[in-house]
């Protein structure tokens, strides 16, 4: 599976241009997945419901499936958060894996930023990130495209990574 990063900082416009990419990407007949990393609890579970029943009583993982979709949920009790790899481990074979968040990691990565924010880019102080996506004309000696360019930044992602 190919793996590429959308990063950024808080509301920099990284969801949007995931949402973007992943219906281009698609509309070419891909198969795309994604990971989106959340520095907060999240929950897609709810109180009462079987899935969190069995949850509750200590299941270390639960899949809920329907005709319609399925989901794994996976509860740490603890443990450390698990590697981006082991969580890439998990997922079935597709064309393009678009990774949300996960600044750190070793994958190549585009930068979202957005004026507003008022913060510096992420980009001269990592070299993961391969390109810049601003809504406005900041510097950067990367290729630099507008945050609504989708089919540009899809352009560049699919020749860095041969698609």
């Amino acid at each position: 599976m190919k793996v590429y990063g959308i990063t950024g900082r808080k509301n920099s416009g990284k969801t949007g241009l995931v949402e973007r990419l992943v219906a281009h990407f698609t509309a070419q007949g891909l198969r795309v997945s994604t990971v989106k990393h959340a520095h907060h609890e999240i929950d897609i579970d709810h109180p009462g419901r079987d899935s969190f029943r069995h949850r509750a009583a200590g299941a270390a993982e639960v899949i809920v499936a329907s005709p319609h979709r399925w989901a794994l949920m996976g509860e740490l009790r603890r443990a450390s958060e698990p590697p981006l790899d082991a969580l890439l481990s998990k997922l079935s074979p597709v064309d393009l894996v678009l990774i949300e968040g996960y600044k750190v990691a070793p994958h190549p990565k585009i930068e979202c930023h957005r004026a507003e924010t008022g913060q510096p880019l992420l980009s001269p102080e990592n070299p993961t990130i391969r390109a810049v996506a601003s809504d406005s004309g900041v510097a950067s000696a990367l290729p630099r495209f507008d945050l609504d360019d989708t089919a540009g930044i899809a352009g560049f992602i699919a020749a860095e990574l041969g698609l």
